[in-house]
């Protein structure tokens, strides 16, 4: 089992700096970095506070200069917002610009209000059948004088200028749910991202199960598998408790955010009410104590080898909460200090 971080920026209240949210951002990357773990995965989201990520090669770019080991990746590439030779020239460059260190996670998006905005019409299915047609397309344009006649790009023979420093270019990652997005992902040879978000061991298996049905029928080499997952390493039961709390409320503004009924202002969303989140039991703090990797640190060894067991290769511990920079570093140190070193 190797170890990664998943982390963005992210401002709940317009009274916090962005120069201080991205000190934060970049403290918490470096203690990924100096603990050991392989990756930092970090993501592309548009106009919205709760996840601040407009073009993750600029971060990751920016990372490379303040950390020494770790593997750069994006966490993920939204594939409608871009065009292939373009995405295949951003990843060259910064794979350049970082010394060989990108690793390329692409996805089709998820929320309803990017795509009103940035590509308006567009539903979740045309997303999903753009990232298909994108993303094989971008180790023929590495390799050099493709040309292309498909359903939503068309163009003569091109190539990524410059080329990736990896040889055959970054690693791709593809975040897959359901069963053809498994079968997508392994039969092109990418590896697969995936997340239960806050529905339990029983959707940590299904996916795994998912992923070894896509493997079953694919003759090649058999890709990694990486499993993304809200975690906290509590100092004892009552700081575990206090997590739940905090991460109750964070999903239920994603719950809202995914939903795209409130109103937004100035890239916030309208405040919850404690009443509104209350009623929301799905994601009631009793509830994600069971369904997310949280406790102790013993608890969450216990919780990760059973991921382990299952056959995933990565575990990454998504770190964005809500709760202040102290509390996340706090919990990460923990997770590289008494939780990694169970895995050595």
């Amino acid at each position: 089992m190797e170890f990664s971080l998943f982390a963005h920026m992210e401002r709940l209240s317009p009274d916090e700096p962005h120069a201080k949210l991205y000190e934060d951002f970049l403290s918490i990357c470096k203690l990924a970095d100096e603990g050991g773990m392989r990756a930092i995965w970090t993501g592309e989201h548009h106009g919205m506070e709760f996840t601040i990520a407009p073009n993750p090669f600029l971060s990751l770019v920016d990372l490379a200069h303040h950390t020494k080991n770790v593997r750069l990746g994006t966490g993920t590439i939204v594939a409608p917002f871009w065009h292939p030779i373009k995405l295949a020239g951003e990843a060259a460059a910064a794979d350049l610009m970082t010394g060989g260190r990108i690793e390329l996670g692409i996805a089709r998006g998820a929320y309803s209000y990017e795509y009103e905005r940035m590509m308006p019409g567009m539903d979740a299915w045309e997303a999903g059948q753009r990232m298909r047609e994108t993303t094989p397309l971008l180790r023929k344009l590495w390799d050099g004088d493709h040309a292309h006649d498909g359903e939503f790009f068309n163009f003569p023979a091109s190539t990524s200028s410059p080329k990736p420093l990896q040889e055959n270019g970054p690693p791709i990652w593809i975040a897959a749910r359901d069963p053809n997005s498994h079968e997508f992902g392994v039969h092109n040879g990418f590896n697969i991202q995936v997340t239960p978000l806050w529905q339990g061991h029983d959707e940590v298996e299904t996916l795994m199960g998912r992923f070894n049905d896509a493997c079953a029928t694919f003759d090649g080499p058999r890709p990694k598998i990486m499993l993304l997952h809200h975690t906290y390493v509590g100092s004892d039961s009552d700081d575990v408790c206090r997590a739940t709390q905090e991460l109750s409320r964070f999903y239920c503004y994603f719950g809202a955010w995914f939903q795209n009924k409130r109103p937004v202002s100035q890239g916030l969303i309208a405040e919850l009410s404690e009443e509104e989140i209350a009623a929301n039991k799905m994601m009631a703090p009793e509830n994600l104590a069971m369904d997310l990797t949280i406790g102790t640190a013993g608890e969450v060894i216990d919780r990760i080898k059973r991921y382990e067991d299952l056959g995933y290769d990565e575990f990454s511990f998504w770190i964005d909460s809500g709760m202040s920079a102290e509390r996340k570093r706090a919990s990460l140190s923990r997770f590289i200090d008494d939780v990694m070193p169970a895995f050595s």
